[in-house]
């Protein structure tokens, strides 16, 4: 199994403000206590994203990809509306694990997606072999689709099924439409089922509404598309790591065995170039 989206961080209130006062979230989580995670879940590799909006987030995430071969991928941050941001992107690229870059698009105004210098800076990934992890609410799909179309020659992975306004017992039909326009896109090449629980309502998050989500995105994008992630830490305000391996293990019984593989590991490997 490829986890295709996990975070780490050593933690101060400073650099992460938003992690609650006496939250699980607020300790260290690094190399040692993602081997610990993994391997009781059966995960052999990972991908991880960056969590601050600092260039210097990437050069960490590249040096705890540097301590250990579990992780495989990296998802670092750059200043994409920055007209020298070329420069680092030619000196980040030289890391063979460094394989993408995101933004955290869910907190910027819908005009951020459609600002000139943020597609100067997108329309220069694909020259570094890079790809864009796509984070977004249910309520950006719209803007999203316009960046999306904006960028025909750049991958692009959406995190987290777009954070749908998640409910017991419903699938919301504005998540499924905009998923479904979304999915028309040729250069959107990947989807994390990641993240899922916690945008339900403290309480909420029922097996059986999980399972409508997962059969549900794989009719709409693909068993070639859809991948496995867990977004550890963060997802500890609702589950465990290895309850949600399981979990997602149990989804995929139903499933053909190429099938199954494509979900757990060959679409994570494919989107961020693992060789596995």
């Amino acid at each position: 199994m490829i986890d295709s989206h996990h975070h780490l961080w050593r933690y101060s209130k400073e650099d992460y403000p938003w992690i609650p006062a006496g939250s699980p979230l607020g300790k260290d989580q690094l190399v040692p206590e993602l081997e610990a995670v993994t391997s009781g879940a059966g995960v052999t590799g990972t991908v991880v994203v960056q969590a601050r909006q600092i260039v210097e987030e990437s050069d960490f995430l590249l040096s705890l990809a540097d301590e250990t071969d579990l992780i495989k991928a990296v998802v670092g941050w750059v200043p994409l509306i920055d007209e020298n941001v070329s420069e680092e992107l030619a000196r980040l690229s030289l890391h063979p694990k460094f394989k993408a870059v995101r933004h955290v698009l869910q907190e910027e105004p819908d005009e951020y997606f459609l600002r000139d210098d943020f597609h100067r800076g997108l329309s220069q990934l694909p020259s570094y072999g890079l790809s864009y992890d796509l984070l977004i609410f249910q309520r950006q799909l719209s803007v999203a689709i316009q960046l999306v179309d904006g960028q025909p020659d750049l991958p692009i992975v959406l995190n987290h099924l777009a954070k749908p306004e998640a409910r017991n017992g419903r699938i919301e039909s504005a998540w499924r439409e905009g998923m479904k326009e979304l999915a028309r896109r040729e250069n959107l090449i990947g989807v994390k089922f990641s993240a899922l629980l916690t945008e339900f309502p403290e309480g909420e998050g029922d097996a059986e509404t999980v399972a409508a989500y997962f059969h549900e995105t794989l009719e709409i994008f693909g068993t070639d598309k859809v991948m496995f992630g867990t977004d550890w830490p963060v997802c500890l305000l609702r589950t465990g790591y290895r309850d949600w391996a399981e979990t997602m293990r149990g989804l995929t019984a139903s499933l053909s065995a190429p099938e199954r593989d494509a979900f757990l590991t060959g679409n994570a490997a494919r989107c961020y170039g693992i060789t596995v």
